[in-house]
């Protein structure tokens, strides 16, 4: 299953559960001050995920790697191909 299968699976779960604790079922009552926390939670949830994707996107930038040899070999590419377009007469 991929990510977004996952989240989807997460999101469709939470997403029913909520639903059915929101619509209040005859059977079951809940006390007004749950009922009150329960009603904005999906706007909470969505707060937490954008500060969850906002800290892992900033961690990941952070930690990010330089791969000094591939800009190396690009460099090299680059004269190279420069040198190819001298010989055929293109001017820079």
């Amino acid at each position: 299953m991929t990510k977004l299968g996952q989240w989807l699976c997460g999101l469709a779960l939470l997403g029913s559960a909520w639903a059915a604790l929101a619509l209040a079922p005859p059977g079951l009552r809940l006390p007004a001050p749950y009922r009150q926390a329960l009603l904005p939670l999906p706007i909470y949830l969505l707060v937490v995920f954008g500060c969850y994707s906002l800290a892992t996107v900033g961690y990941r930038l952070a930690t990010f790697n330089d791969c000094e040899q591939a800009a190396a070999e690009l460099q090299e590419h680059i004269s190279a191909a420069r040198a190819d377009l001298r010989q055929r007469g293109l001017c820079f």
